[in-house]
């Protein structure tokens, strides 16, 4: 039988869950068994998935369970340097070269375990089955607009939490913006995360450009970039990415004041925007990289989590016909998910 197990998220600002209990109830009722942790911050209450038939655990109790368990869980796992013996579905951000990542397969490759990268769950033509970027795209233009507003006011951009709903952020970034009308420029606008930040800056009334592969074939550079007030960057970093905003970028003439890097790959070699070095947070959301005349980023890692069930709901209902076929966890998306795993757990040393 087939158990997946759900953990508790252990990072901070992390209040979002891949499978909802009406979910729960599928895979159980095709036979599966489930195991849900009890936490703290999950924006479903745990009584729902009790509700729904699911086991019950304590949070974190995942370490210690039956290694044919598969392991969900969205984000990052603590990073305590233990072997990792089971099988984990979640974002695991380690094939672009990142050192958490790096650190991450290593414990895979000691504990024998296998990581199931849900940026990685693909069909046969290679496009993502389930992705939160709808809701990254939104919640990243929102936060880059407050820093804008805040910028133009002379002040900080304030710490940033949930909200209860879109329309709730939607109107509080319409209130910080006043009479102000920044322009903004869209790269990926074609994508799930571009057609998010167009959508909420569209709604707001402001003018936005937007680009995808046709504008940015020649592989720069793309002086353009800097005529716009705020530029969204929402294209994941790959071999072969052009760079959109160059490390000479506080030298150069510009309209730019803010950059919304919502695809957020600081760490990568790959990462097309130089300026900066690592992820903002909710507490400090922008990073003051040029001063005269100002320029701040914007890279918080999770923003889907600032509006955690819709989010949820949304990446839920694309995964779960996957979750589904759990039992053939060889073929399919898991399967090319596992070639991925193993072609980079082989370049790792312990």
């Amino acid at each position: 039988m087939t158990h997946l197990w759900v953990r508790a998220e252990s990072r901070d600002n992390e209040d979002r869950v891949g499978i909802l209990p009406d979910g729960v109830a599928a895979l159980i009722a095709q036979g599966m068994q489930v195991t849900v942790e009890e936490s703290p911050t999950r924006v479903i209450p745990i009584d729902e998935y009790r509700a729904a038939g699911a086991e019950i655990a304590a949070e974190g109790a995942w370490v210690d369970a039956p290694e044919a368990a598969i392991i969900f869980g969205l984000k990052e796992l603590p990073d305590d340097g233990t072997p990792l013996r089971h099988r984990h579905i979640m974002f695991g951000h380690a094939y672009k070269g990142q050192p958490d990542g790096q650190r991450l397969l290593a414990r895979f490759k000691a504990g024998g375990g296998a990581l199931y990268d849900l940026e990685y769950l693909e069909d046969a033509d290679g496009r993502r089955v389930a992705a939160f970027g709808y809701w990254a795209g939104y919640a990243g233009a929102a936060v880059s607009l407050l820093a804008y507003a805040a910028q133009q006011d002379g002040r900080e951009c304030p710490p940033v939490t949930t909200w209860q709903s879109s329309q709730a952020m939607r109107e509080k970034v319409r209130a910080a913006l006043a009479d102000k009308r920044p322009d903004a420029l869209v790269i990926g606008a074609l994508g799930r995360v571009g057609t998010g930040a167009s959508d909420l800056c569209e709604a707001l009334g402001l003018t936005v450009t937007k680009w995808d592969m046709a504008e940015t074939a020649s592989g720069g550079p793309f002086p353009e970039v800097m005529d716009h007030t705020l530029f969204f960057n929402c294209i994941l970093a790959r071999p072969g990415t052009p760079v959109f905003v160059p490390e000479t970028t506080c030298s150069d003439p510009r309209a730019l004041r803010v950059i919304g890097d919502i695809a957020c790959d600081p760490d990568s070699d790959f990462s097309p925007v130089k300026v900066y070095d690592r992820a903002t947070s909710w507490d400090a959301p922008v990073i003051r990289v040029c001063d005269d005349p100002p320029l701040d980023v914007m890279a918080i890692d999770n923003l889907p989590s600032l509006l955690p069930r819709e989010s949820s709901t949304d990446f839920a209902a694309q995964l779960l016909p996957h979750l589904k076929t759990l039992e053939t966890l060889d073929q399919g998306v898991w399967g090319r998910a596992n070639t991925h795993f193993k072609t980079y757990i082989q370049k790792v040393t312990t």
